[in-house]
């Protein structure tokens, strides 16, 4: 397979363009030309009925959950924090089914912020819904260094300490099942999730490879979803 198929969540938001004003389904352009930039074919999945993600996953080759919204406190059992944002209660429907599918039916995932987040929430975790420090000015991407586990997925992929664009306020408290963190920050939190044993491929990141020039994680994404074994 030489270029894989990768799927990216989407969601619906108000945009303007020409003299046009219209909810529209959008994700950042870093999304898809990392993707790209990776070696892999860019699907972009605009939200729908949950009821259909198997059908979709079914027919990629990998998927890329989106970085995003707060996920809804509920779905943790937590009442809403003052500086959680409002819930994006179809979005997040969406995205739980496309991540259940693709963890059923063994499709290579990536999470990226939210992302990691809502995998997280999927397998039974909770969120810290605030915290400082990882967020530059509103709508600037911060920089901080990070430290891979070594032995797991993200070590073999990210072999050292390394600078990373993060911008965000939620972070994960309490692990799900099954999952392994395998990167922090120097305050602790956790920068980093992996499913071992997983049929395939299950990764998220707390931080936006999209928005800098490392292609590593993506790289690795797509290499599963060619069939590579994450240790290659």
């Amino acid at each position: 397979m030489s270029q894989p198929l990768i799927g990216i969540s989407t969601y619906q938001e108000e945009a303007r363009w020409g003299v046009w004003s219209l909810p529209a389904a959008l994700v950042p352009a870093g999304y898809p030309k990392l993707v790209q930039r990776s070696g892999g074919l860019a699907a972009l999945l605009p939200p729908g009925d949950p009821a259909t993600a198997a059908a979709a996953v079914a027919r990629l080759d990998g998927l890329v959950i989106a970085g995003g919204a707060d996920v809804q406190p509920a779905r943790y059992g937590a009442e809403p924090h003052p500086r959680t944002g409002p819930p994006a209660l179809d979005r997040d429907a969406w995205e739980l089914a496309l991540i259940e599918a693709a963890l059923a039916g063994g499709v290579p995932l990536l999470g990226i912020c939210r992302g990691l987040q809502l995998l997280n929430v999927a397998l039974g975790g909770s969120l810290i819904q605030h915290l400082d420090g990882h967020a530059g000015a509103p709508g600037v991407f911060e920089q901080h260094e990070i430290k891979p586990v070594p032995g797991t997925l993200l070590g073999r992929t990210l072999p050292e300490p390394v600078a990373v664009p993060t911008y965000h306020h939620q972070a994960v408290d309490r692990i799900g099942r099954g999952l392994l963190a395998s990167a922090y920050a120097e305050d602790g939190t956790i920068e980093a999730l992996e499913l071992p044993g997983a049929y395939g491929f299950a990764l998220a990141v707390q931080w936006h490879p999209e928005a800098g020039e490392d292609t590593r994680v993506m790289d690795a994404l797509v290499a599963a979803a060619r069939g590579a074994s994450p240790a290659e």
